[in-house]
């Protein structure tokens, strides 16, 4: 999927923020609604302008923005800064190694 068919940005709406092509629903916004336990179905009830491609070209936007990013996370827990210690052995991200 080319997230860049559903996903844009620019200075006048959301403060530049990047956000589903033809609303005010930023690409943040899904990540925190998935990350507070909604589930797609969830989503596209609650927002019936929204279509399964446009959740699908926000993972496919986030993945391109993260692909080349994993060095920072890596970083992060050789230095113990990272905030999402779970408190479990070997700190950080449950299961990171």
């Amino acid at each position: 999927m080319d997230w860049r068919e559903r996903i844009t940005s620019d200075a006048d709406t959301l403060f530049g923020k990047p956000r589903i092509k033809g609303t005010r629903i930023g690409v943040m916004f899904i990540l925190d609604c998935l990350a507070s336990g909604w589930s797609e179905a969830d989503i596209l009830d609650s927002y019936p302008h929204l279509k399964h491609e446009d959740l699908q070209a926000v993972f496919a936007f986030v993945h391109d923005c993260l692909k080349d990013e994993t060095y920072i996370m890596h970083a992060a827990l050789k230095s113990g800064n990272n905030q999402h210690d779970d408190g479990g052995p070997g700190g950080g991200i449950a299961g990171a190694r």
